[in-house]
């Protein structure tokens, strides 16, 4: 078939539009997760290390506007699939179907929804990530109701994640958590930084490691997949041994689904960054970061994948490849604890000189 027998459909793809909102962890971007706003920016918005949302007001949004968007989502896919069908293709999506689109009408090249849609539908549309900052703030009906609605006009999907504030897990009643994730809810991300009370306090988390520690086993409890993430050299080097021992100790106690790893980085416009200007903040060398991190993996007891899924955990071994491996499953435990920890030590014995120090990187926003 021709161009032209696809023009109707390429115009209905015009009418549709939904909220795409900026941040996702990389496990979420890697798989070409469907990304869906029902909440804008961060109900919280205080931590002095997070440029994140900052400036911006938390939005609230009503179960009519998210449905709304996940019925622009489907028609999006039914427009492209039935272009699809009438190319010869049976519904499968692949090049010639987005240069039929692209060429048809070429304001599609900058349409994010439609690109968002496309890509997923290429990678097999199985996985959704639900944003922004803590999408567990919304009231658990409304969340149930919307989850639902997601499953039923997507049924493809396989994981639907989310990111969620511990301090949000522990105020939530058990059975609320367990409806949302029979509901469809898979996999929560937990930005946990550190299990220090005293460093948790300084940077404004507001939450407590027995906060932490509650919330992380009411969502492991409620059946969901949980990936719980800290911060290396957040307390710099002033409290890097109570940041490493006490970030083990609540993890061991939760002891998620998945551990990972992103080292601390002062942002240009922080509270932290003026902090480390003024050298009340003072970074450690990439050789204390990694002791630092050996630390942490030592205090650990637990049956989680530690994963480095991040650019900044960039240390080096003596043959200048990645230390770590960074795929996003990362090294299981018990049974990989010690080939980590010997991959830790051949980081140490390699010439400090030759690895990335973070003050190389400070007011890089990408990373």
């Amino acid at each position: 078939m021709t161009e032209n027998n696809c023009k109707a459909h390429i115009e209905k793809l015009k009418r549709y539009s939904f909220d795409i909102g900026v941040y996702r962890p990389p496990s979420e971007g890697g798989s070409l997760s469907l990304l869906l706003r029902f909440t804008r920016n961060c109900p919280w918005n205080k931590c002095t290390f997070c440029e994140m949302y900052k400036g911006e007001k938390f939005v609230y949004r009503s179960v009519e506007e998210i449905k709304a968007d996940i019925d622009s989502v489907k028609g999006i896919i039914d427009e492209i699939t039935a272009i699809s069908q009438k190319l010869g293709y049976g519904g499968r999506i692949n090049r010639d179907v987005a240069m039929t689109i692209l060429q048809g009408d070429p304001s599609f090249y900058t349409n994010h929804c439609f690109i968002s849609v496309f890509d997923w539908l290429s990678s097999g549309g199985r996985t959704a990530f639900i944003q922004d900052a803590n999408s567990l703030i919304m009231r658990p009906p409304e969340f149930v109701e919307v989850l639902r609605y997601l499953r039923q006009k997507l049924p493809t999907l396989a994981r639907v994640t989310t990111y969620a504030r511990s301090k949000t897990l522990a105020q939530r009643k058990p059975e609320e958590l367990k409806e949302i994730c029979e509901a469809g809810l898979t996999r929560l991300h937990v930005g946990l930084e550190t299990g220090d009370d005293e460093l948790l306090a300084i940077v404004r988390k507001g939450v407590t490691s027995e906060d932490q520690i509650a919330g992380g086993r009411k969502a492991m409890e409620a059946g969901f997949q949980l990936s719980e993430y800290w911060m290396p050299d957040l307390g710099g080097r002033e409290r890097w041994r109570q940041h490493a021992e006490n970030t083990a100790r609540v993890l061991t106690a939760i002891n998620p689904h998945y551990i990972r790893s992103r080292p601390f980085v002062p942002r240009m416009g922080t509270p932290i960054h003026e902090e480390y200007e003024r050298e009340s903040l003072h970074l450690s060398s990439p050789h204390e970061r990694l002791e630092e991190v050996k630390l942490m993996i030592q205090g650990l007891d637990v049956t989680s994948r530690v994963c480095f899924d991040h650019a900044m955990n960039s240390w080096t071994d003596r043959r200048g490849g990645l230390l770590f491996r960074q795929d996003y499953e990362g090294y299981k435990f018990p049974d990989e604890k010690q080939i980590l920890l010997d991959r830790i030590q051949e980081g140490l014995d390699v010439d400090e000189s030759t690895q990335m120090h973070v003050k190389d990187v400070i007011g890089i926003r990408s990373l």
